[in-house]
């Protein structure tokens, strides 16, 4: 099972196989579900300001830095970048918007994943577009043990969020792993074309209203509807890529 995508990701690279040491994994919409209460203090913030914008565009912007969405925003309205002040205060005020609202715990299925990735021994990088400590500060109390302490790539140790690759390069680099011994999980075009464009074998979970196909047509190597139903395909992703190599004949 997945032999052919398997293949189709190992040609379009150049890979002989994939021998997954390592998975970078986005937090917002993966681990959590999150992205509509994301989404909903992006749309109250920029109504604060004027701008009305759409709900389901947000879910699009998943994986830009905070700065990177307002610029994008403020283009369309105004036809020009935010000044450092406004991103400043703008992402501040969209950040106590989130945190005010009830917590949203992990995504069902996620823990699961997790568990099975460490039984098999992949070390486990968090790569989040996100800068907001709301959620970052709980990785540890909900993933126990899952995440070694500053294995985390967050949007303040980047120059470029996704859909740029420098987010899954840092994650590769700090655990010194090349990218065709890294697998991605992800729940955005952006992301899954960060994780792409960094040569990792790269999972789409459709978990918010993108279609599944902009996750294959972003770079996903594999697509699925929900992370529990990821969580119980992986044994089989992992052993696939363990187990099939590129015939180049």
């Amino acid at each position: 099972m997945y032999e052919h995508q398997i293949q189709h990701f190992l040609q379009r690279h150049g890979y002989i196989c994939v021998e997954p040491k390592a998975a970078l994994i986005d937090m917002d919409g993966t681990l959590y579900d999150s992205m509509p209460g994301h989404a909903d203090a992006w749309v109250t913030m920029m109504a604060e300001q004027g701008i009305a914008v759409d709900r389901d565009e947000f879910f699009r912007f998943e994986g830009r830095t905070g700065a990177s969405t307002i610029n994008i925003l403020f283009n369309r309205v105004y036809g020009r970048d935010a000044t450092a002040e406004e991103v400043e205060r703008l992402y501040r005020r969209k950040t106590e918007l989130f945190a005010a609202m009830p917590p949203e715990g992990p995504m069902p299925g996620a823990m699961d994943m997790l568990s099975f990735l460490r039984s098999v021994g992949v070390e486990c990088v968090l790569v989040t577009g996100s800068g907001q400590r709301t959620l970052i500060d709980r990785i540890s109390r909900d993933f126990p043990g899952v995440f070694a302490p500053g294995h985390m790539i967050t949007s303040r140790d980047v120059r470029h969020g996704k859909p740029h690759p420098e987010p899954y390069f840092k994650g590769m680099d700090l655990i010194d792993r090349r990218p065709d011994e890294c697998i991605v999980i992800e729940n955005a075009p952006l992301g899954v074309a960060a994780g792409d464009a960094a040569g990792a074998f790269t999972i789409g979970v459709s978990t918010g209203p993108i279609p599944k196909s902009e996750l294959t047509d972003a770079g996903a190597a594999l697509v699925f509807d929900s992370m529990q139903e990821c969580a119980e395909a992986m044994p089989v992703v992992i052993y696939g890529l363990l187990t099939t190599r590129r015939n180049l004949n």
